[in-house]
């Protein structure tokens, strides 16, 4: 199924992000993941390309088995600045080939010496992959604002670009004050960009998201997050409790301002995955209808 009709048929689609292992790894550990969340009822989930953008990635491998092991729909991502067109063209076609009825196109991490020509730009690859299939196409925004943007503004406008050129629904990177998402939000719907749009929540459960992952995508902290980082950080138990009960509180505050998606970031972690769906799961279904 095409993503972009559930949003049609639900008020609030609900879905969550892995990542592949290591090109040298087993899958096992993906699969206990997959086997775990499962039964988690994702509309859909999300695959993503190789950090760094090495074009070493399983992507493809793990879409396939999402689909056809577990029957749940993938999201599968694409980068494109470290490619040439006939390379893109072939991963396009690989997964058209196997079923993958929707792609999240990005621009994809720079590699010093394998940057391309062809591609500078999302927008560029949402342009081509409409050119040649009729498969889904999906986007990312940033709710503050892209890094290499000079402002929200222009980013915006680049993010209109990338709409008009085929983009059906878009995946917000992650934030942790809902407030300056729902302005974001405004803010998008005021320069005309009406598609769907779906927050994108990353609990906080270990001391090294905070130093790491959070860092590289230069995410608001909030004084909330401060405190419970501050008092937590050396009990790893705690912190984990506090990162779910956060993590759900923010959720269930996004669900009462009505977006139309959340885009939860599991790091492949199914306890998380369980423990925040459990807790929101009654509201999903009574908002679903």
């Amino acid at each position: 199924m095409k993503i972009n009709e559930l949003f049609k048929k639900k008020k609030v689609v609900y879905s969550f992000e892995i990542f592949p292992p290591k090109v040298n790894d087993g899958i096992d550990k993906i699969l206990n993941t997959l086997d775990s969340i499962r039964d988690l009822r994702p509309d859909y989930v999300s695959i993503t390309y190789s950090a760094g953008g090495s074009k070493n990635s399983r992507t493809k491998e793990i879409a396939q088995i999402v689909k056809n092991n577990y029957g749940i729909e993938p999201l599968a991502h694409l980068t494109c600045v470290n490619s040439t067109r006939e390379e893109v063209e072939r991963a396009i076609d690989g997964l058209v080939d196997i079923g993958v009825e929707n792609v999240l196109a990005l621009r994809g991490d720079r590699i010093e010496g394998e940057i391309k020509s062809d591609f500078s730009h999302a927008s560029d690859l949402v342009e081509f992959i409409k050119s040649r299939s009729d498969i889904n196409v999906a986007g990312a925004c940033y709710p503050e604002g892209h890094p290499e943007s000079a402002n929200i503004v222009e980013d915006i406008r680049n993010l209109k670009i990338k709409v008009n050129k085929g983009v059906t629904h878009l995946n917000s990177q992650l934030f942790f004050d809902n407030d300056d998402y729902l302005k974001y939000i405004d803010m998008l719907r005021l320069a005309g960009i009406d598609v769907p749009v779906q927050a994108g929540v990353m609990p906080l459960v270990k001391a090294s998201q905070f130093g790491g992952i959070v860092k590289m995508t230069g995410a608001k902290i909030p004084s909330k997050i401060s405190r419970m980082y501050s008092k937590f950080a050396d009990d790893p138990d705690a912190l984990a409790e506090a990162g779910i009960a956060y993590a759900t509180d923010q959720i269930v505050d996004l669900l009462s301002s009505g977006v139309d998606g959340i885009h939860l970031y599991i790091m492949n972690n199914a306890y998380v995955a369980k423990r925040i769906t459990d807790n929101i799961r009654p509201i999903l279904d009574k908002l679903n209808g």
